[in-house]
């Protein structure tokens, strides 16, 4: 894909528009992006999870059967497929960079400590923190399985349940394209499944390891609009989150999660 070019928020000046295949996506530094983000859970991490824990909650019937989940685009973060874990059997770990699926693929084998305030924030009541995350390191090495593949070739209507953070919006500069990955998000589910996507609002794009990666800059106007253009989404919700606390780099201005489920 050519450049194009993006108008300023001023409209004065124009500036390169750079697409996914534009960057090399195994310099993406997994572990040191990793303990800059996930190493301790923050409080904005934690409300974007319990947004998705009461809403599969709500959204899975209490009597459905084990659910075929996907995870679009991990990375190095494994709470949206702690979400799933409860539902699910496999749990796909979908992700694009060889980095992150050699990643993915140590962490499953043994969940690192790290995660259990995660574990904690989806059962709260479970009793005994520390037992829930036994169990949940027990079923992520039996359940989950890291697949590596780009958004744009995932299958159609593969699978019943979905989740996807920080991908869609983080793999370029070009809003076509994030449509377009958007939809085959939404588009690998079938009719009925639930789903959970996290964004970064107005983000300018972020830095791993001294490599600079793309964004695109949407607020919640924007991404309703690009769920809404699908024709496919019913009980859509944007809900936006606080930076909370300081921010884990300069360039945005906070999260948006969106819920809702593919049309039957």
């Amino acid at each position: 894909m050519s450049d194009t070019s993006r108008s300023a928020a001023q409209g004065i000046i124009d500036l390169p528009v750079h697409s996914n295949e534009e960057y090399d996506w195994d310099l993406f530094r997994s572990q040191q992006y990793f303990e800059h983000n996930y190493a301790e859970m923050r409080k904005d991490d934690a409300r974007m999870l319990a947004i998705v824990r009461d809403w599969f909650a709500k959204a899975v019937p209490h009597d459905a059967a084990v659910l075929d989940g996907i995870d679009v685009g991990s990375g190095a973060n494994l709470y949206p497929a702690l979400a799933l874990l409860p539902y699910c059997d496999p749990v796909t770990l979908y992700e694009y960079s060889r980095e992150n699926v050699n990643w993915l693929e140590s962490a499953i084998k043994d969940l690192p400590e790290s995660w259990l305030p995660f574990c904690d924030v989806l059962a709260p009541e479970a009793g005994d923190p520390q037992e829930l995350f036994e169990l949940a390191r027990e079923r992520v090495a039996a359940r989950c399985r890291v697949k590596q593949g780009s958004i744009f070739e995932l299958a159609s209507a593969r699978w019943e349940i979905g989740t996807m953070f920080f991908c869609a919006d983080s793999l370029t500069e070009d809003l076509d394209e994030f449509d377009a990955a958007l939809g085959r998000f939404v588009g690998a589910l079938k009719p009925g499944a639930p789903f959970a996507a996290a964004f970064m609002e107005n983000s300018e794009g972020y830095e791993v390891g001294g490599t600079l990666f793309p964004a695109v800059s949407i607020d919640a106007a924007r991404l309703t609009e690009s769920f809404q253009a699908l024709g496919t989404v019913a009980d859509l919700e944007v809900h936006h989150v606080d930076v909370d606390p300081a921010p884990i780099r300069p360039g945005y201005t906070g999260y948006l999660v969106a819920i809702g489920k593919v049309k039957d």
